[in-house]
């Protein structure tokens, strides 16, 4: 079929708009800024009209700047949206139909209707299945996991529960609940005495490593339970599995008849280039040379076999939409032990999710064009 030439005169046809999401009222503000930098840089500008949309950390929305370079994390510094900074005025929403508007100090500017929202947000009030509820009551389409895989994957416990119900392997733990901690922690650290340590300490509801200690001895332990209390009253306490840390990427969409896996990749750290004990946030977002992404990985084909079947199986496990990266314990007895499942992993230029689909073929700006047509190719609610 021949598609006819746009007679001269004739308006263009509309692009797609895009609300860009981003910021945040979690510890991860500064990181999530960092995703929309690199999304605002990648993004197709010839098929999408982009709307960058920040959330303060006291909740407030506001119109940003379409403008990557103050969002850039350089030389560690943090970045936030405030309405007095980046933000150039406070945004509504209309009930269904996406229309916004902006309030600014010389009145309200209709900024018009979005069709598709990407949601670059990292940790509570974002990749918890917060906003996803929201969009959902507001008719709007938007990328990534919806409301019960985006909570269930946002909690540590929840997740384990999930992919242990499936056959899938997760590292030994004691859940440190806020009510338990302070009526019996003796209690909690008796039964913390079953694992094997190492132990890690995280909080059961953040990401980027926030919060996460590693505990070499018994009398270090209560100090790291508190570390992690301060940023999520839910606390897991793991053993500590041996093994190389091994990535995979994930992306299926409604009408898929089995999700797309990239080539898995390792992290390897270089102590000697400031890389930390463990995978921390110092490690993962500051000390650029510590840390090398390796894709693909080096292992075995019946390795690469077993985590990328896995990772699929863990996606499907928590009913995920769009895009989630599987992090791996890949054990010396070639063990697929499942760490974590990440609904709206790091997109940052040197993270590890869109480095594994470029080496698998697909690159930056092509794999953002797939999750917002994967986005808009899917139903909402109850019709999923």
């Amino acid at each position: 079929m021949t598609v006819p030439e746009r007679q001269e005169g004739a308006p263009a046809p509309r692009r797609t708009r895009v609300a860009v999401v981003f910021g945040g009222r979690s510890g991860e503000h500064t990181i999530s800024c960092a995703t929309a930098a690199g999304i605002l840089s990648a993004i197709d500008r010839d098929r999408y009209d982009v709307v960058p949309v920040g959330i303060t950390k006291k909740g407030q929305w506001v119109v940003v700047d379409d403008d990557p370079a103050p969002l850039e994390l350089t030389d560690g510094a943090p970045v936030e949206i405030t309405a007095e900074g980046l933000g150039r005025g406070e945004l509504t929403m209309k009930l269904g139909g996406g229309a916004l508007t902006a309030l600014t100090p010389t009145g309200p500017s209709i900024l018009g209707t979005v069709d598709v929202v990407l949601p670059l947000l990292h940790g509570p009030y974002g990749e918890d299945g917060t906003i996803q509820g929201m969009l959902e009551m507001l008719d709007l389409p938007y990328v990534g996991c919806g409301v019960l895989a985006s909570a269930a994957g946002m909690d540590k416990q929840v997740t384990k529960v999930l992919l242990n119900a499936a056959g899938i392997p997760t590292a030994p733990h004691v859940v440190v609940g806020p009510h338990q901690w302070h009526r019996d922690r003796e209690l909690v650290l008796d039964a913390c005495a079953s694992l094997d340590y190492p132990l890690f300490v995280k909080p059961a509801r953040a990401g980027s490593s926030l919060g996460i200690t590693k505990v070499e001895r018994p009398e270090d332990l209560e100090a790291a339970i508190e570390t992690a209390r301060a940023v999520d009253p839910k606390v897991l306490v793991e053993s500590g599995v041996v093994g190389r840390e091994v990535e995979v990427a994930v992306l299926g969409g409604h009408g898929d008849d089995a999700p797309r896996v990239a080539e898995p990749g390792e992290i390897a750290m270089d102590a000697d280039h400031g890389a930390g004990e463990f995978y921390d946030y110092e490690t993962k977002y500051l000390a650029h040379d510590a840390v090398q992404m390796v894709c693909p990985a080096r292992i075995t084909p019946e390795e690469r076999e077993l985590l990328m079947t896995t990772a699929a199986r863990a996606f499907e496990a928590i009913g995920g939409e769009g895009l989630t990266r599987v992090d791996f314990f890949l054990t010396p007895r070639g063990e697929a032990v499942v760490n974590e499942v990440n609904t709206m992993p790091g997109f940052t230029p040197f993270s590890m999710y869109p480095y594994m689909w470029q080496v698998s073929g697909m690159g930056y700006t092509e794999l953002v064009t797939e999750l917002i047509e994967l986005a808009l190719e899917r139903p909402l609610g109850v019709n999923r």
